[in-house]
């Protein structure tokens, strides 16, 4: 087997369709919204591994803890020869259990960019030749088979991801990671868990604005993609809790009445001043909970571990 393959799932203009599906949608509903994974074009990408670093941001210095505290018992606990990764981006934050499963034969990295595959991987393997790298160009909230590699296999799905999901969805994104396991195969599982209001809203709206650039950058890729013509300036950034529901919403605001015109699907779009478009839910998840929706999904929750903080968790959790 070559040491690196990349396996293409999605036809090549499965991104620029679900672009368009999506703009037409999500602007004429009521109200008006986008999902998040629109944000991560190039410049998004490097918009976010900013945000990340930023001292309001604690998310990902929390699971980064919680991995190097606790790998060598995630590994001992799965004995993983495969680690599957849904979301891989540039896989930095699996360094840490690729360090510490030290039974490990393959890397099977998910992601929609190519790009951002090839990279990693290409960076892997010049760490660990000894490794087989085989990458999915995939939509992981899609159907997608994994390839043929050793077991028992651990899929991880980290970072918080999760909670970007509404409740149906994440219920059927789960039951999908089920069906993709057999016995003896284990999921690593990433949540944010709720706080306090304080905390989580400047998670997510920073004193130095770069998560409000990070959010405006979606309508920098509807300009460049569709042919948008959305002024960035027009609209201002917010972040609100939603205390009922448990999650925070990235909004954007508009200034002023404006309107927008999008050729590539045919749409003159109406915003009222103060109207908003919602461009994330990123939900917040309390222990019950997660046991509760991984055991309607057909797994059993068997690890529990969160940052000294206990701000972020990480579960692990088998077929059951």
């Amino acid at each position: 087997m070559s040491p690196f393959r990349v396996t293409r799932t999605l036809p090549e203009d499965t991104t620029g369709a679900a672009l368009r599906a999506d703009v037409l949608s999500g602007l004429t509903s009521s109200p008006k919204t986008l999902p998040p994974k629109w944000f991560y074009d190039a410049r998004g990408s490097e918009l976010f591994d900013r945000i990340t670093t930023l001292p309001e941001y604690y998310p990902t210095r929390a699971e980064r803890e919680i991995l190097l505290d606790r790998a060598p018992e995630i590994a001992a606990a799965t004995g993983a020869r495969t680690l599957v990764e849904l979301g891989s981006g540039s896989s930095d934050k699996t360094r840490h259990l690729l360090d510490a499963l030290v039974d490990l034969r393959a890397y099977v990295p998910v992601d929609v960019s190519g790009s951002a595959l090839e990279q990693a991987g290409a960076a892997l393997l010049a760490e660990r030749p000894e490794l087989s790298v085989h990458a999915l160009i995939a939509d992981f909230t899609g159907a997608f088979a994994l390839p043929d590699a050793p077991g028992p296999r651990l899929i991880a799905f980290l970072g918080g991801t999760i909670g970007n999901l509404l409740p149906e969805e994440r219920a059927a994104f789960l039951g999908a990671v089920r069906s993709l396991m057999a016995p003896g195969d284990a999921l690593l599982l990433g949540t944010d868990l709720v706080k306090d209001e304080e905390t989580l809203v400047a998670a997510y709206d920073d004193a130095a604005g770069v998560t409000a650039a990070f959010n405006k950058n979606v309508l920098t890729v509807i300009n460049r993609e569709l042919g948008g013509d959305f002024d960035p300036d027009d609209f201002a950034h917010a972040a609100v809790w939603d205390a009922e529901r448990e999650w925070i919403e990235m909004r954007l605001r508009a200034r002023t009445g404006v309107t927008v015109k999008i050729p590539a699907v045919g749409l003159a779009v109406d915003f009222a001043a103060g109207e908003e478009l919602r461009t994330e839910v990123s939900a917040k998840f309390r222990e019950d909970g997660v046991r509760a929706e991984l055991a309607a999904a057909g797994l059993e929750r068997t690890h529990w571990w969160t940052d000294r903080a206990g701000r972020f968790a990480l579960s692990l959790s088998s077929v059951r």
